[in-house]
């Protein structure tokens, strides 16, 4: 079971989508995700966030990632965060700021 120490090697952070493609080679349907995280650089992300966004939609907005992630490889492509969404029946909705903020803002 995760412990507290386990949660401050990570940190919650808004990032701004620059780059969005179907990642063809996951085994579930996903986007390969190039995110702005100011400071931090851009990062990678391969989401499945497919049956509620088009790659094309995603460009430009913020979404809010969980960072400090070994990286690993999702269908050949590195994945370093973790995009959040709610899980819901019609699909994963991702969670944004619902203003915008700098990239790399971190989430309290």
């Amino acid at each position: 079971m995760p412990t507290i120490t386990d949660w401050h090697g990570l940190a919650v952070r808004a990032g701004t989508v620059l780059r969005a493609e179907i990642n063809d080679g996951a085994r579930d349907s996903a986007y390969r995700l190039w995110i702005d995280f100011g400071d931090m650089g851009t990062l990678q992300s391969s989401a499945r966030i497919t049956d509620l966004y088009r790659p094309e939609e995603l460009i430009g907005t913020q979404v809010v990632a969980v960072t400090g992630f070994e990286p690993i490889r999702v269908g050949g492509f590195r994945s370093d965060v973790l995009v959040l969404g709610a899980l819901t029946e019609d699909g994963v909705v991702v969670l944004r700021p619902d203003r915008t903020v700098p990239p790399g803002c971190e989430i309290a």
